[in-house]
């Protein structure tokens, strides 16, 4: 690898600037494989453009039918490639430096896309977006905040009135994550660990870190980073499950590493030629 992959984020005010569960994904991948990259920091309302000018994939469609541009999404100097969707990422990385770390093997393949696509399943009432949309819309940069607040109220009502704290409804929410994840941790135990000791990962400790508890551990993090580290409701929430969630999130803090990258609007002025490939 001659140059490094260029990668896009949303930028946020919290101390390691990343948050985003979804960019997390990709962000462990890379930093598992060890493959060089540069962070390029991005408000919300800037994604759509930046996606469209590095000829990214829309991921999904608006309810008005018209494409759906999100992060995170890369773009390989050295193979003039643009891609959008952590999974899809994660299959690009692997397919394209097999000299490093698989991270979605064709034999886990299925498994995590039926995970991917449950993950929410255990929460039905999107209890964990109720506690963290409000506090996560505080890190935000000013220039995010409008259409964050937005789109997101769009979806699911005022701010205000999602969880309140000290409220029944907020202890309702945080009784519905821990019951989800509850019900993930008895998934992982459903065998055991060709170790004999505890399973801490879906292919178990022989296979190591794969990209369905990338998918888990990205999720740990957006809750640690909205929340804050030294909360009281972090605490309790590791705590579940015997403690299991430490040890989990402890598992991946070696590859919570953040480059201080560049901001957008620094980095217009050579986006054509690094990040674009084409004027």
């Amino acid at each position: 690898m001659s140059e490094p992959i260029i990668f896009y984020d949303i930028v946020s005010n919290a101390k390691a600037k990343a948050w985003s569960p979804n960019t997390w994904k990709a962000r462990i991948c890379l930093n598992i494989k060890n493959i060089p990259y540069k962070t390029i920091w991005v408000e919300f309302p800037d994604i759509e453009d930046v996606c469209k000018k590095i000829g990214a994939q829309a991921t999904g469609q608006k309810p008005d039918g018209r494409p759906h541009y999100t992060l995170p999404a890369i773009y390989d100097p050295n193979t003039k490639a643009a891609v959008s969707d952590s999974m899809t990422i994660a299959r690009y990385l692997d397919k394209t430096y097999p000299e490093t770390r698989v991270v979605l093997s064709v034999e886990a393949d299925a498994f995590t896309v039926m995970f991917e696509e449950s993950f929410w399943s255990v929460f039905p009432t999107y209890g964990p977006f109720n506690i963290i949309v409000p506090p996560l819309y505080r890190i935000l940069r000013p220039a995010s905040q409008p259409y964050f607040r937005k789109t997101r109220e769009e979806r699911l009502g005022k701010f205000e009135e999602l969880a309140p704290p000290g409220s029944t409804k907020r202890a309702e929410k945080w009784e519905e994550t821990r019951q989800g994840l509850h019900r993930i941790a008895t998934w992982l135990g459903a065998a055991p660990d060709s170790s004999g000791e505890e399973k801490l990962f879906f292919m178990g400790s022989k296979v190591g870190i794969t990209f369905a508890d990338i998918r888990l551990a990205s999720f740990f993090i957006w809750f640690k980073t909205c929340l804050g580290e030294d909360s009281e409701e972090w605490k309790d929430m590791i705590a579940w499950d015997g403690g299991r969630w430490a040890r989990f999130t402890a598992a991946f803090e070696e590859f919570e590493v953040v480059d201080d990258g560049e901001d957008l609007e620094s980095a217009r002025a050579h986006l054509n030629v690094t990040a674009m490939g084409r004027k």
